[in-house]
């Protein structure tokens, strides 16, 4: 999800050994992460909530097509794919030509 390897994770807790101190960062990492699992909840809700105030025809709503790249593509990716049927085929140029 964040793409954070070993390496960064472990500079992570020296700095953070650093910063707030060995005694308190236990507390601190373990309050981080309610408050993850608090944010993810609220977010689940907020999406279930959604979809029940939409009504039926809504249940498999996810909230990436909520994104409005992603919504203009849903409706316009048909109409843009049914005419790319009626154009000539381009030709394709090799990459290693170039």
């Amino acid at each position: 999800m964040f793409n954070i390897g070993g390496g960064e994770i472990l500079a992570l807790l020296v700095i953070g050994m650093i910063l707030i101190g060995p005694d308190r960062l236990p507390n601190m990492a373990a309050d981080a992460a309610r408050l993850l699992i608090k944010l993810k909840n609220m977010a689940q809700t907020v999406t279930n909530e959604i979809k029940d105030n939409l009504g039926p025809g809504y249940e498999d709503l996810q909230v990436k097509d909520l994104h409005p790249k992603a919504l203009i593509k849903k409706h316009i990716g048909d109409v843009i794919d049914k005419s790319d049927l009626d154009m000539k085929p381009k030709p394709r140029i090799d990459p290693e030509i170039l």
